[in-house]
């Protein structure tokens, strides 16, 4: 059974760093495309950044520049990269992957950016 369960939140003023880390338990693959969303209160969860297969990476343009998406396959591991942290950054950061036509979610880890 496949479970991913996110760590590394937390939380940072304003212009800090932090590293999200999303394990994988159960079969993975560097074929298998996964992905970082964010969910603010009162908002719809959002895409942060995807990587596919192959590893072609993409952000979207609220986090270029400053977040960087990556993966160690030998470690089943997703990271997320996040620098110069804004509050608008605020959220459940999640992470995700699609494996043959299934979806899977970790469960979640809150980010903080204080002024």
């Amino acid at each position: 059974q496949v479970q991913l369960v996110e760590s590394g939140g937390g939380l940072v003023q304003a212009g800090g760093s932090l590293t999200l880390a999303c394990v994988v338990s159960g079969f993975a693959s560097s074929a298998d495309p996964m992905g970082w969303y964010r969910q603010a209160p009162g908002k719809q969860r959002e895409v942060v950044a995807l990587i596919t297969a192959g590893d072609y990476t993409t952000t979207v343009d609220s986090v270029k520049g400053r977040f960087t998406i990556s993966r160690d396959n030998a470690m089943n591991t997703l990271y997320l990269q996040m620098n110069n942290l804004k509050p608008e950054d605020t959220a459940v950061y999640y992470c995700n992957m699609i494996q043959r036509g299934a979806v899977y979610w970790g469960q979640g880890t809150q980010v903080t950016v204080s002024t």
